[in-house]
């Protein structure tokens, strides 16, 4: 199963200057149980903006896409030269898109589902989430929060 978690402001903004716009801890905690005993698969920059103490997530595997082969990782730590390589090795498991912006377009096509951390606010940055056509996934799960929404969706 592919799977793409993400926290996103409304118009769709998730980030500026390779770090995140905002601090929810509730958010924090639900991608850490959403995630936690699966694969995470990042790009090269969003490894770089979680925190060196947090590196690699613990209790996942993580995998990072980068075009420098030489790219130095902690043990443990995997990494690929492309999205679809590391995706055909872990076809049979569970992989969580992580970010960046780029990854997540490159596999939202590819993806069965998507969890949502929609930020009830605008934010101006440099790095977006794609849109999400509503012909193609359907709601499944929605929890409201003061200032922001946890929502699940599956691909129709």
């Amino acid at each position: 199963m592919l799977s793409l978690i993400a926290a996103i402001s409304e118009n769709n903004c998730i980030g500026k200057d390779n770090a995140l716009l905002w601090n929810i801890r509730e958010d924090m905690k639900h991608f850490k149980d959403v995630t936690s005993g699966n694969i995470v698969l990042m790009g090269r920059n969003t490894w770089e903006s979680i925190p060196e103490k947090f590196r690699p997530l613990p209790n996942r595997k993580n995998i990072v896409i980068t075009r420098d082969m030489n790219y130095e990782v902690p043990e443990g730590v995997e990494i690929y030269s492309s999205i679809d390589e590391a995706l055909e090795k872990y076809k049979n498991e569970n992989v969580f898109i992580i970010g960046g912006a780029s990854i997540y377009k490159q596999t939202i096509e590819k993806a069965d589902q998507l969890f949502i951390t929609e930020v009830h606010q605008v934010f101006e940055g440099d790095a977006f989430f794609p849109e999400i056509d509503k012909n193609v996934w359907q709601e499944v799960e929605r929890e409201d929060h003061e200032g922001f929404s946890f929502v699940r969706y599956i691909r129709k």
